[in-house]
């Protein structure tokens, strides 16, 4: 009988002492987060059940498994006792990922929701979101490493190679240089500012806004809705435009070529009237004036405001159609016309004469 209620108690105990321990967790975090809604991270913090339950389970069946009196475990006790610290290893890194996740998660929320300043949150954004990948990179790399460390085997190779880790070393740096370079690079973006999650930028001649920062790579989303990857190190080797720094209120111009007949006083009317009827113009500036001239045309320049990059295509693009579409029915002879005159048939009226 007891051969058979040993292993019961043993295997049945851990896994009602796990259950039972994760349920007081997280009802303790629910009746938390209930009485303080303004901090989201109690909240957060109940997704590192599943993984709680694992690690708890896992260390309490690596302490108790040799006492279940099972002949199979007593034959296998080294492998079942391996087994078990490699799932307790990867778990305990995984709960350590989703805790990290939940901090970073609930910092930025908190900041996000008290912060007025567009550009600084973006900013805090880019460098949370980096910081997060940092920790689960080196979480996963300690955890593959003392996952290989329990294996006996790798303890002596590992010693071994600790004679030549400074010659690795050196061939590693020059084998993963370009990696290794953008690795920096990403960091020096997160925390230099230079450009940050939900930018507008120019690069390489496409506009658009910055969708994912990496340690490695960054993703531009662009008007047409392509995703160009670019990496990371193009950013600090390389000049780019960033519509949003300083802000992301901006100043476009609208072009048009007319006539020299063209009533330019009445165009400036027009374009108030214009702009006053546009949602997008921010009504911070405006102008019109003539600004390069032709034998048979002018060169009229609008200048518009508007809140940010977005904003400022709309006004253009209205500002555009509107003037156009006006002067096409009330000023039709301003439009550039191309002047033409009938060709003689006739030479000079000297022609076909001959000197006596």
């Amino acid at each position: 009988m007891e051969d058979v209620l040993r292993p019961i108690a043993v295997l049945g105990g851990s896994v009602v002492i796990t259950l039972v321990l994760v349920w007081l967790a997280d009802r303790a975090l629910r009746r938390v987060d209930a009485a303080h809604p303004e901090t989201p991270l109690w909240g957060l913090l109940r997704r590192c059940r599943i993984p709680l339950q694992v690690a708890l389970c896992a260390a309490l069946l690596r302490g108790a498994y040799d006492e279940t009196g099972l002949k199979t475990v007593e034959n296998h006790e080294a492998g079942i006792g391996q087994t078990l610290s490699l799932v307790l290893i990867a778990a305990t890194a995984w709960l350590a990922i989703r805790a990290a996740a939940a901090i970073v998660e609930s910092s930025y929320s908190r900041y996000a929701a008290s912060a007025r300043d567009v550009a600084r949150v973006r900013r805090v954004r880019t460098q949370v979101t980096l910081i997060q990948r940092v920790v689960t990179a080196v979480v996963t790399v300690v955890a593959a490493a003392s996952m290989l460390l329990t294996f006996p085997e790798m303890r002596t190779v590992g010693t071994s190679m600790l004679a030549s880790a400074g010659l690795l070393g050196i061939v590693a740096g020059i084998a993963a240089q370009s990696t290794l370079g953008n690795l920096f690079a990403g960091l020096q973006i997160a925390f230099g500012d230079m450009v940050r999650i939900g930018d507008t930028v120019v690069v390489d001649g496409e506009w658009g806004t910055v969708e994912e920062i990496t340690l490695t790579f960054l993703t531009v989303r662009t008007w047409d809705e392509r995703r160009i990857t670019m990496p990371v190190s193009y950013f600090t080797g390389k000049p780019f435009e960033n519509w949003s720094r300083g802000g992301a209120q901006m100043t476009g111009t609208v072009f048009f070529h007319l006539d020299h007949s063209a009533p330019v006083e009445k165009m400036r009317q027009h374009l108030l009237e214009v702009l006053q009827e546009c949602a997008d113009w921010d009504g911070r500036s405006w102008s019109l004036v003539v600004t390069d001239t032709t034998p048979t045309t002018i060169l009229v320049r609008a200048l518009v405001t508007a809140r940010d990059a977005d904003a400022i295509w709309s006004v253009r693009c209205e500002v555009r159609e509107r003037m156009l579409e006006w002067l096409r029915t009330e000023h039709a002879y301003a439009l550039p016309r191309i002047s033409t005159a009938p060709a003689e048939l006739d030479g000079p009226p000297d022609a076909g004469r001959t000197r006596d």
